[in-house]
């Protein structure tokens, strides 16, 4: 649908629509109150046509090495439709899936079908959480500066992430979430760390614990990072992927630095320090929303730990994916400025500035 698109701008068309689209949005909260007639209208029509688009441009892009692993999901998905045996290993339950698909659809129809995969509950947990004002926090999810990369490359990883969002917006049907909790397992196991760590929250949820440990993780990095990434990787945390991920050597130009990472470990803070602010300066209150930045703080803190690690980002978006929904989540559950809706706007303003800034000046 969008080949005739160059691939040199092809993320550069989603990028500075999301842009406009910020930027806009920014315009409303000044000129008009959130519960504004105007104001609804504008962000549920917008918010739809953003789902529908953003699902299509990322399934119907063209199939290419220069989107990363996609040229590998195309080479199993070939190897499927060719009557190929279904490969054992991690995650079974995702070549069950590919291999099913590859008798039915062609290519295209299976890369949308992943990208509704990892869209729509985006969609579904902004809808179940906020009611008509979804579109701000979806507008969130979008602009996340890990946000593309796994919707192109990390796609499986992505999409069990997502199917996590997924379950936790029935969290008051625990069978339902259960059940998309084992889903988002089956594609990808790593999703153990957030699902374990959702639980917890059921056991214990005070968040100024939490923080307090995740500050922790800080210097116990610095000083004994080889010590957590041999332990860590010895774990084997459900399959040999962790340690792979955390011991081979990085390939050229990947995000895989090594050493400590301050850069992301700043970016990683974002919803810490909103978290922070909401519960001691403002004394908000809700219980989900301790769930979740409490599961992040847990997730996040994990990561912080083998930081210095090769592919340290696999285990970021563990937590990366969450943050959208928890900086956004105060904002729609109460007022708490005396120009909400504006300072609401600002708050993702800032927040997109990091993608957007990250694209034009570090990795431009």
């Amino acid at each position: 649908m969008f080949d005739w698109i160059p691939i040199g701008i092809y993320y550069k068309i989603y990028i500075n629509l999301s842009l406009f689209l910020v930027l806009f949005t920014l315009l409303h909260t000044r000129v008009l109150k959130m519960d504004d007639k105007k104001n609804l209208i504008f962000i549920n029509i917008t918010g739809y046509l953003l789902l529908t688009y953003i699902i299509l441009y990322i399934g119907q892009r063209p199939i290419t090495y220069l989107f990363g692993d996609m040229i590998n999901y195309m080479r199993s998905f070939q190897h499927y439709q060719n009557g190929g045996e279904i490969m054992f290993g991690a995650d079974y339950s995702w070549h069950i899936f590919m291999k099913t698909l590859a008798y039915v659809v062609s290519a295209h129809t299976f890369f949308t079908i992943c990208a509704f995969i990892y869209i729509f509950p985006l969609y579904r947990i902004s809808k179940q959480l906020f009611n008509e004002y979804w579109y701000y926090a979806f507008m969130m999810f979008i602009v996340s500066y890990s946000f593309w990369t796994y919707g192109v490359n990390g796609m499986r990883n992505g999409a069990a992430c997502s199917l996590f969002l997924w379950g936790v917006s029935y969290h008051r049907n625990k069978v339902v979430m259960s059940v998309f909790f084992l889903c988002a397992i089956a594609f990808h196991k790593t999703l153990f760390l957030p699902v374990l760590a959702f639980i917890a929250t059921y056991f214990y949820n005070n968040p100024k614990v939490y923080l307090k440990g995740w500050l922790l993780c800080i210097p116990l990095s610095l000083a004994m990072g080889g010590v957590w990434i041999s332990l860590f990787s010895s774990m084997g945390f459900a399959d040999d992927r962790l340690s792979g991920y955390l011991t081979s050597k990085a390939a050229e130009g990947t995000f895989s630095s090594t050493g400590f990472r301050w850069d992301f470990l700043f970016h990683s803070s974002f919803p810490i320090a909103a978290g922070w602010y909401f519960i001691y300066k403002k004394q908000f209150e809700d219980k989900l929303f301790y769930q979740l930045l409490n599961t992040y703080l847990i997730c996040n803190g994990f990561w912080v730990l083998v930081i210095k690690a090769n592919y340290s980002n696999r285990f970021a978006y563990l937590s990366w994916f969450m943050m959208a929904v928890i900086i956004i989540y105060p904002f729609l559950k109460q007022k708490f400025f005396k120009d909400h809706h504006f300072m609401m706007g600002k708050v993702m303003l800032v927040y997109f500035s990091f993608t957007y800034f990250m694209y034009y000046l570090y990795w431009g």
